[in-house]
């Protein structure tokens, strides 16, 4: 399929499960109606606690579980591929969970899972904002790229945003899209978010979906929504503010081609 739309859904999740998937169920619909074929919701879609403990207690095994259902169950339902942002799924270590971004086909059967490499342990400059997700979160250490009919799909979540080289291994196995997935803070987003995530469309000639978080959550954090979709040249297709709804656009792999055909960076690497 050379040509599809696409969503990245953004949300301001709450401490309450069903409340968000409700939400998630909604925007889904949403989206579908409008002709999605790719749906990609953002990090921790299902829950953001009141403390980074809280998910301990909702975690899932691996392959089952209300989050990880819901997200089959929609990916049938609708006919579409479902990324679901971040699923706290069960670790090795009882006291953390891993952070797993799930991708579901058309029938409902999973078809790739991501654990979340790099971890935000961070003081914000000129904030007193600090975050420890090492403290509740066992890292993964693989990078993730799924062939689908509709394209190469390469797998981050948020903070893996700022490592180009981790994304260039995606590049080397035949990155088409990338998804990120985010809850971007509004301090760190306002500053870095679009440049970002432009810059990885650009330098790896690709399409970047991003869904993010936006608005003010449980525990007071603020996060910066801006969810957007962007071509392989650099140039944002679709945008949201920092409410929740849903941001479309169009993928046309032909167009791809023709940026990595004309302008044939990626061939000219020299280390």
């Amino acid at each position: 399929m050379n040509e599809f739309i696409a969503t990245a859904i953004q949300m301001t999740s709450s401490a309450d499960l069903a409340e968000n998937l409700h939400t998630a169920n909604r925007l889904i619909s949403e989206a579908a109606d409008k002709g999605a074929k790719l749906i990609l919701l953002p990090e921790n879609f299902a829950f953001m606690g009141r403390d980074d403990r809280d998910k301990l207690a909702i975690a899932e095994p691996d392959g089952f579980g209300p989050i990880q259902n819901f997200l089959a169950d929609c990916a049938r339902h609708h006919k579409i591929w479902l990324a679901g942002g971040s699923v706290p799924l069960q670790s090795s270590d009882p006291e953390k969970i891993r952070a797993a971004c799930l991708i579901y086909n058309p029938q409902g059967q999973r078809a790739a899972r991501y654990d979340k490499v790099h971890l935000f342990d961070v003081d914000v400059p000129d904030t007193d904002e600090s975050y420890r997700e090492s403290d509740t979160i066992e890292a993964g250490d693989k990078p993730v790229l799924l062939e689908t009919p509709l394209g190469k799909l390469g797998l981050t979540i948020c903070y893996d945003l700022r490592f180009p080289e981790y994304i260039r291994l995606l590049a080397e196995k035949g990155l088409e899209i990338l998804l990120v997935p985010a809850a971007f803070t509004a301090r760190t987003g306002a500053a870095h978010w679009e440049i970002l995530l432009r810059a990885r469309a650009i330098e790896n000639q690709c399409y970047v979906i991003a869904a993010n978080q936006g608005g003010i959550h449980a525990n007071g954090r603020e996060t910066y929504g801006h969810s957007m979709i962007i071509d392989p040249w650099g140039k944002v297709l679709a945008r949201l503010a920092q409410a929740p709804g849903i941001c479309t656009g169009k993928i046309d792999l032909q167009h791809l081609a023709r940026v990595r055909s004309t302008f044939p960076a990626l061939r000219h690497r020299r280390f």
